[in-house]
């Protein structure tokens, strides 16, 4: 019997900033009535009401803490269980600001082009927004005669972010508050694809022309070793979002266009497509027979690379016939004439560095 394939979860979770916009209304009600609730009711970005737990809420010396652990549901999210924490005290003379301000285990930013500013926590527009709505939806008629300062901080943030790709981005010492609708979804791809866009657009904002694409951590790992000379912003992990990369590479108005891969990925792009996911549409082994009857591989070998499942099988048949070399340039070309054949009028030129599954160099086109 055929082993089942494990389901994926579909639980939904919270981001950060859901999470913190719910500790800053709970420690808000805390310095109002000088007792922090044991649950909060949070309105999310996208305006729905949801209802979190409190933990660690007290009031001392004229300030309030509260603490709302994250809950990711089935998102494989490195900020899962992370106490998303809001110490809230009264601004004197200040009357009807919310000021937001960043603490322990939140990032600080240090590059332009987040749409952030620089020097300041790494809490992104949409929860800075939502932390200050849910913070006036209880502070009432306070506000009309002092202000409120807000402090967000995460113990254990800056051990966090480095799981995350906030170094290159210039953000450092902890995470980000992230979230456009307060929901997070299980597996989501549009953060990571989001993440793709303001990598380049970062890059973009420090005055780079080159870009190095990257579909996963081996590869990006071999283009750095390659392109040692080039800045940290250059390079951004890409994923599976090639469409999303080159778009995005396009508008910035990049000259230079790198794409770094290992042979299967890059047979999907020579084939077409611009997203580059497994399971999407399958490897075309056909095309690897063309191009490999094309540097005179034998009839034969090609037949079996036809019917193969995989690019893999391809690069070692031809490999064991020292033909790897030529069979690897063809492969870079056909990638670069398949991609430009859809960019013809883009800014970009394209070069194509390909390395194998130890992160050795195979080819350059």
């Amino acid at each position: 019997m055929q082993k089942q394939k494990k389901k994926k979860g579909t639980r939904k979770g919270f981001t950060t900033g859901a999470c913190s916009a719910a500790a800053a209304r709970a420690a808000c009600l805390g310095l109002l009535t000088n007792e922090v609730p044991d649950d909060v009711e949070c309105q999310l970005p996208n305006g729905q009401q949801v209802r979190f737990a409190v933990t660690e809420g007290y009031c001392k010396n004229g300030r309030a803490h509260a603490v709302v652990i994250k809950d990711a549901g089935d998102d494989p999210d490195v900020t899962h269980k992370a106490p998303l924490t809001a110490d809230v005290r009264l601004l004197p003379g200040y009357p009807d600001q919310v000021l937001i301000k960043g603490g322990s285990g939140v990032g600080v930013v240090t590059m332009a082009g987040l749409g952030l500013e620089v020097n300041g926590p790494a809490i992104n527009p949409v929860p800075q927004k939502n932390i200050e709505e849910n913070v006036r939806l209880v502070a009432g008629s306070l506000l009309e005669t002092q202000g409120l300062e807000v402090t967000i901080s995460v113990p254990g943030g800056e051990i966090m972010a480095k799981r995350t790709l906030n170094a290159r981005l210039g953000i450092i010492g902890g995470i980000s508050i992230l979230g456009t609708t307060g929901i997070v979804h299980p597996y989501s791809t549009a953060a990571f694809r989001d993440s793709v866009i303001q990598g380049i657009q970062v890059a973009s904002n420090q005055g780079q022309d080159t870009v190095v694409l990257t579909t996963g951590g081996r590869t990006e790992k071999f283009v750095i070793r390659e392109l040692s000379s080039l800045a940290p912003a250059c390079f951004v992990q890409m994923g599976d979002f090639l469409k999303y990369a080159l778009d995005t590479a396009v508008k910035e108005d990049i000259k230079h266009v790198i794409i770094g891969g290992m042979v299967g990925k890059l047979t999907k792009m020579a084939q077409g497509e611009t997203i580059t996911h497994a399971n999407r549409n399958a490897v075309n082994t056909g095309l690897l027979a063309e191009l490999a009857a094309g540097i005179g591989v034998p009839d034969d070998v090609c037949d079996d690379i036809r019917a193969a499942e995989t690019a893999r099988y391809a690069g070692e048949r031809i490999e064991a016939l020292g033909k790897g070399a030529e069979f690897y340039q063809a492969l870079g070309n056909k990638v670069i004439s398949t991609v430009m054949a859809r960019y013809q009028h883009a800014p970009f030129d394209l070069n194509v560095l390909i390395c194998d599954f130890d992160g050795n160099k195979l080819a350059e086109t």
